[in-house]
């Protein structure tokens, strides 16, 4: 745990996705959340909870500003690139932002004593998984990424452990399965230019603001032929990020810790979910798998329960994508620069 006073805590890619979603959760637990983001990707208008320091992962020196003038004494990492598709486009990106950036901040971190991260890290450290579609992937399975994403994802969790090993820093890995939802609030929720997560590009085809839907693939080893996945709600996530700050672990150890629910959906299961919220069917059509797509990823989360004692509140499916709607029909993040709804 570190300490009874609640810190000042550095929310690294705090204007994205999840990360929005943990500084609103760092606040209402009693915590300062202070984002650190450059907003290629994420928006300003999602920081509602903590001042907004703009700036670059991979500058140290920005970072040692952040760190002084605001007191910092944890560190949430979110700020990275996670698509897996641009990953095998453009590896040497991935590598320099998501790699060379967590050294600028493991370094930065160091110089300014401040000793305790939790690293948004990937399912995608285990790549196929090697398991059939019913079982679930503890945190000791095969890691063999099968994208650049996930090798910058397990080259960071290497990076970490190794540095609290020779410098005392404390440090939590999650290995998070599929985020999604919004907070029910309707005030910050999942805008990602351009969207490629499963929930809203069904439930944009539902609405008729983009393509039919298209099913990658329906011949796999599941109970229905498409891909299985664990589907996370963003608040029970966020939850989790909180939980791996205030765990009490000695200086110098490091912990990967799977979140998820246990429970596998597969593809079919989303776009009736998605239908039954929407009161009519998502238009879809099926095509051919794509590479790489695992036929199962389903977390065994048992070790969040006994390290962190974190359970999942929120995430059944139908929970999920109901307050994915409300989210929907919410103003859009960026409107007048980014455009007005996801694409």
């Amino acid at each position: 745990m570190i300490g009874e006073s609640k810190p000042t805590v550095l929310v690294t890619g705090g204007a994205g996705y999840i990360g929005a979603h943990t500084a609103k959760a760092l606040g209402e637990r009693g915590f300062r959340p202070v984002v650190f983001d450059n907003l290629t990707s994420g928006y300003r208008e999602a920081v509602r909870w903590g001042e907004l320091v703009q700036g670059d992962i991979r500058d140290e020196a920005a970072l040692g500003r952040a760190f002084t003038e605001h007191g910092v004494q944890a560190v949430i990492h979110f700020a990275g690139l996670i698509e897996v598709g641009r990953s095998t486009q453009r590896p040497d990106l991935f590598w320099d932002i998501n790699v060379a950036g967590t050294r600028s901040l493991l370094t930065a971190m160091q110089t300014h004593g401040v000793g305790r991260l939790v690293f948004s890290s990937s399912a995608a450290v285990y790549g196929q998984a090697g398991r059939g579609p019913l079982e679930t992937i503890p945190e000791e399975a095969p890691k063999t990424p099968s994208s650049p994403y996930g090798d910058t994802k397990l080259a960071c969790e290497w990076m970490i452990a190794a540095q609290c090993r020779a410098y005392g820093l404390t440090g939590v890995a999650l290995r998070y399965f599929n985020a999604a939802g919004a907070d029910p609030s309707g005030l910050i929720g999942e805008a990602h230019e351009p969207e490629t997560h499963l929930i809203p590009l069904a439930m944009a085809a539902g609405l008729g603001d983009g393509k039919p839907l298209t099913v990658f693939g329906d011949d796999f080893d599941t109970p229905d032929g498409t891909c299985l996945r664990d589907y996370i709600h963003v608040n029970d996530l966020a939850s989790a990020h909180v939980a791996a700050l205030e765990v009490d672990l000695p200086a110098g150890a490091f912990e990967a810790v799977n979140i998820g629910t246990g429970a596998g959906h597969s593809v079919r299961d989303v776009v009736g979910a998605v239908g039954r919220a929407l009161g009519r069917p998502v238009p879809h059509s099926t095509g051919p798998r794509r590479d790489g797509d695992p036929p199962s990823l389903v977390a065994n989360a048992s070790r969040a329960r006994s390290l962190l004692g974190w359970e999942p509140l929120c995430s059944s499916l139908d929970e999920i994508v109901r307050d994915a709607l409300r989210w929907e029909g919410q103003p859009r993040y960026g409107a007048g620069s980014r455009g007005a709804r996801k694409t």
